[in-house]
């Protein structure tokens, strides 16, 4: 059942998919390319790039104190997202495969490209390590847990919620019970279009 709803977040699926053709637009512009799930920057850009690092000592030395006093807090939270990671993984792979979910590979979400970019030092690239593992996390657990929705309530809200999950679109309309019945019951309809 195609509503205006649904036809709103298809619509913004397909802007979703012009972003990511703009993002590909962006090695040009900056020189680089991807060559193997590795960054290679054009040899004239990437002196420009080592031009604009900060050694580590100029960077402590030149950081506000708040930013020092807040390390072990930000760094103690490494702790929960690896006990997240563990259960998650172990959720999915019991789960999933009692439900005939087709997994979601890590690879696809814990992505790790700004090791590649010269104008970090050492101790910016742990950082980028650290955030960009614990968001891509999130990322990854949101898809397990939007799998998990799809499969046992695929429903709407009653109203627009501030965040949606890809798979959401698919979902029956609130108050909507045959759409609601066929959605349920459609899984392996459902997770054919997932590429293996």
């Amino acid at each position: 059942m195609h509503d205006k709803i649904t036809e709103l977040l298809e619509r913004f699926e397909a802007l979703k998919e012009d972003l990511r053709k703009e993002y590909g637009a962006l090695s040009e512009k900056y020189g680089f390319s991807v060559q193997k799930k590795k960054v290679i920057f054009l040899e004239e850009i990437q002196k420009r790039n080592k031009s604009f690092k900060e050694s580590f000592i100029r960077m402590i030395f030149n950081a506000p104190i708040r930013h020092l006093l807040s390390i072990p807090f930000i760094y103690m939270m490494i702790v929960p997202a690896i006990v997240l990671d563990v259960f998650l993984t172990i959720y999915q792979y019991s789960a999933f495969t009692l439900y005939r979910i087709p997994y979601v590979k890590r690879s696809e979400f814990i992505i790790y490209e700004r090791r590649f970019l010269d104008y970090l030092n050492w101790f910016q690239k742990i950082n980028c390590l650290y955030c960009s593992y614990v968001n891509w996390l999130f990322a990854y657990a949101v898809e397990i847990g939007a799998r998990t929705e799809r499969y046992w309530c695929p429903l709407k809200a009653s109203s627009h919620p501030k965040f949606t999950h890809p798979w959401y679109k698919d979902f029956a309309d609130y108050g909507n019970p045959e759409e609601w019945k066929e959605r349920y019951t459609d899984n392996e309809k459902a997770f054919c279009k997932i590429k293996k």
